[in-house]
């Protein structure tokens, strides 16, 4: 009875010490399974970081090259502005001014004028042409005459004292007038010359 006794009480403690290793040797395993999934979920995460840390690295490197070469081109465009502005600048108003100070050249362009405006106008009123004042005798004698028949097609020649160099054609009544000043002629030839100066320096 007793031997019978100790056989169960010996089975129920191996039983009990075989269950408790399987649940031992279960909660190490599945701690060691939880534990490899931590790392590989902190692995992809980590992953992660350095994809995305790259990512906004090549694009903050690609905007910043975008950025620099627009703001060189931009640069360089202005560069290139200014250079025309200066040459067509230049270019335009000592040639101008050049004309515009030569007597013999103001006395042919109003002379063209004038003979230009009685074709293509057909008004009866008096026309006057404007001139400076410091170029009144140049341009009076010359009209008295060797151009004396442009005025009799109803032109007299007036002085203006806020008039530097060219003239302007405008009716005796002063309702309108057509300029042709030195400031006119300069601002038509700016315009004029460049997209030819562009061309020039920079097309290829």
């Amino acid at each position: 009875m007793d031997n019978r006794l100790q056989e169960l009480t010996d089975k129920i403690y191996q039983e009990g010490i075989s269950k408790g290793n399987e649940e031992a040797e279960k909660i190490v395993s599945d701690a060691r399974a939880e534990a490899e999934k931590i790392l590989a979920e902190a692995k992809k995460k980590a992953e992660n970081i350095v994809s995305d840390a790259e990512k906004k690295s090549a694009e903050f490197d690609q905007n910043t090259k975008s950025e620099l070469k627009l703001a060189s081109r931009q640069a360089v465009d202005a560069l290139k502005q200014e250079l025309v502005g200066i040459i067509n600048g230049t270019i335009t108003t000592s040639e101008v001014k050049a004309a515009m100070g030569d007597t013999k050249f103001i006395q042919k362009a109003i002379e063209t004028a004038v003979k230009n405006w009685a074709v293509h106008n057909d008004e009866t009123i008096d026309m006057q042409v404007l001139i400076p004042k410091e170029d009144e005798k140049a341009i009076s004698d010359y009209f008295a005459g060797t151009a004396k028949g442009v005025l009799d097609k109803g032109f007299s020649i007036e002085t203006v004292n806020d008039l530097k160099a060219g003239f302007q054609v405008a009716p005796a009544d002063g309702s309108y007038k057509v300029s042709f000043t030195d400031e006119d002629f300069i601002n038509f030839f700016k315009e004029f010359l460049r997209p030819k100066i562009v061309e020039l320096l920079f097309e290829k």
